[in-house]
């Protein structure tokens, strides 16, 4: 007979689809972001695959058909990282009645735009050396390069900084309400889980303190990556001019 399914297999599934819960709701409320935020999701979700430098040396979850231990890959991955980089783009236009239109190629030629292709790509080169030449645990290594990323992206598009910072604080925050009531639902799920050892192991009611210094960097810098590769800004959403009643045009 088959071994019985512990709920904790379902555990990072149900985290990920509630995630994804925010993100259709962030879908559904601005239909005029639909478009890049599918785009930006779907840019996203490849970073799932990246599972196997975090496993075990982050954690080691149970997964949908063991994958994540059998192999470091897993499908829940690929939910969670594309939910999350919508969120991260559409939160602030979403709360804030604005969207990125306002175009700025006119301002390609700025001195400051020389650097504009290093600073895309400073995240994830940051990431992959300092993997390769220390003994970083990945998710401080991933943490250090969103952050030379976040200010690279400064540098080169000082508008976009009340956008970083506001999407930042949004998604720690949602995150860290997610994760909150994810541990009300699977107690002992982090100690069993997560490599505390090899962190801090600091945990903020019941959430490690480095998903939470993850979730605060992501918001920093993939918050901007729509804007930077298509040379946008945010502009506020214009209103709707009130349609006259009869009465009123009589």
């Amino acid at each position: 007979m088959p071994e019985p399914v512990s709920p904790s297999t379902y555990a990072y599934l149900l985290l990920s689809t509630s995630l994804f819960v925010v993100w259709l709701i962030l879908y559904g409320v601005r239909p005029d972001l639909r478009r890049p935020t599918l785009r930006i999701s779907l840019g996203t979700m490849p970073l799932g695959l990246t599972e196997p430098l975090f496993v075990p040396a982050y954690w080691n979850p149970p997964t949908l058909l063991d994958l994540a231990r059998r192999t470091g890959f897993d499908l829940e991955s690929l939910l969670f990282s594309f939910a999350i980089g919508g969120i991260v783009f559409a939160a602030y236009d979403a709360l804030g009645a604005t969207a990125p239109a306002g175009s700025v190629r006119a301002e390609r030629h700025d001195p400051r735009h020389r650097y504009h292709l290093a600073a895309v790509v400073a995240a994830p080169a940051v990431f992959l050396v300092l993997l390769a030449v220390t003994p970083l645990n990945p998710i401080y290594a991933a943490a250090l390069g969103l952050g030379v990323g976040f200010f690279a992206t400064l540098y080169c598009r000082p508008d976009l900084w009340a956008k970083m910072l506001a999407s930042a604080g949004l998604f720690l925050a949602l995150y860290f309400v997610v994760f909150a009531a994810f541990n009300l639902a699977f107690p002992g799920y982090v100690v069993a889980v997560w490599n505390l050892p090899a962190l801090s192991g600091v945990v903020v009611a019941g959430v490690p303190l480095e998903e939470l210094i993850f979730a605060f960097t992501f918001g920093l810098y993939w918050s901007s990556v729509y804007e930077h590769l298509a040379w946008k800004r945010s502009r506020p959403v214009a209103s709707p001019a009130p349609v006259a009643t009869p009465t009123e045009a009589a």
